[in-house]
């Protein structure tokens, strides 16, 4: 056999040594905590580190902010808190985050990472489909959610519940955070190879959409898995969500459901919030993290997505890639604004592992939104 012949089709998906780019998985995040690059005040609770994240816990106490700030370069975020804190909460025993307000809460994690280190936070899903808003902030930050290379120092985290009022308390897990070395490849040619290769986005119609290093995803309001049900819309109720519970609240108190429109598209009014869904499911492999790009003006007056992590192992069951839809969370902005069956509302970026992780998005880690389709967050009744 030749050397040619040994040489793997794609060379740029080989999966890259230590000191090469790439999202750290499960194992490198746990390797972190045992070396201080990640610290925590308490100790780490039961899968909080996931498939190529970890989960960001609430620290004690929240303080509500008269606005949303940024520290900038010249300060920490507790040199600015006393300009806008109205209150301070404690959360020890749970406290209610009211809808219209914003709250800042010091997180229990602390980083302190190396050189060619650096990171990005995301709302988790069940965070995202309750509408919750919330941004991670860093001292000297001047980007939400993004950590910086070499970053030492607390994490923050800004909470603003749009729908619906919620509670949660210390350890509550509304955030997660993804690190890498490096900067991973996503260009447009790399993401077409690597979907020829592993068929990222499944879509029926045809091959997939590939513009500036991502994936375009489309919504799916033709009701196409066999129901008229193509979504939910928050209701307006006074009832609190208990972030922390699982499967104990009837869908019906919360939401209004959502059919296939007889004719034309779906007509999305300003300041309500949908649960919707992809046309195309995605599968992602082992070695792969994704990520759904945020909000493009170019797509419409529309916010999508605001739980951007796809673990790797998503859409794959047993090893084998049967894909999944990727649930959309779609608020209009300032005038209603139709969208239509296969419209673009959003596109997915791919980034490589270090090395595939040892614990694939699934049922066997427990994963909440294993084979989902249309689902709303996990705190609902199924």
């Amino acid at each position: 056999m030749s050397d040619a012949d040994t040489q793997p089709l794609l060379p740029e998906l080989a999966l890259p040594r230590d000191a090469q780019s790439g999202v750290w998985p499960a194992q490198r995040l746990k390797a972190a905590l045992a070396r201080g690059e990640i610290q925590t005040i308490e100790p780490l609770d039961s899968q909080q580190v996931q498939p190529a994240s970890i989960d960001l816990r609430l620290g004690p106490v929240a303080y509500e902010i008269a606005a949303s700030f940024l520290p900038g370069p010249q300060l920490t975020v507790q040199d600015k808190l006393p300009l806008v804190t109205q209150r301070k909460i404690s959360l020890e025993n749970g406290a209610v985050l009211k809808t219209g307000h914003v709250y800042l809460v010091p997180l229990m994690e602390t980083l302190q990472l190396r050189k060619r280190s650096s990171g990005v936070a995301n709302p988790k899903s069940s965070t995202g489909r309750l509408d919750v808003f919330c941004r991670v902030i860093t001292d000297y930050g001047v980007e939400f959610d993004q950590i910086p290379e070499r970053y030492t120092g607390p994490l923050w985290l800004e909470i603003a519940p749009r729908s619906f009022h919620v509670k949660v308390r210390q350890g509550s897990r509304l955030s997660q955070l993804r690190l890498k070395t490096g900067t991973p490849p996503s260009s447009n040619a790399f993401i077409r190879r690597l979907d020829e290769e592993v068929r990222i986005v499944r879509d029926e119609d045809g091959p997939a959409n590939v513009k500036d290093g991502a994936i375009a995803l489309s919504v799916d309001i033709s009701a196409s898995g066999g129901s008229d049900l193509i979504g939910y819309k928050a209701r307006k109720v006074s009832e609190e969500i208990d972030i922390d519970k699982i499967g104990h609240y009837d869908v019906d108190t919360f939401w209004e459901r959502v059919y296939r429109p007889k004719e034309g598209g779906l007509i999305l009014h300003p300041d309500e919030f949908h649960i919707l869904a992809t046309k195309e499911k995605v599968a992602v492999p082992d070695y792969l993290a994704a990520d759904m790009v945020a909000y493009n003006t170019m797509v419409g007056e529309f916010r999508v997505h605001y739980a951007g992590f796809f673990d790797p192992g998503f859409g794959y069951t047993d090893g084998i890639a049967e894909g999944s839809k990727i649930v959309l969370e779609v608020r209009a902005h300032e005038v209603p604004f139709m969208v239509e069956h296969g419209q673009i509302v959003g596109r997915v970026t791919v980034e490589r592992l270090t090395h595939p992780t040892d614990a694939p998005y699934g049922g066997a880690i427990g994963s909440n939104y294993h084979r989902q389709s249309l689902t709303l967050g996990k705190q609902f009744k199924r």
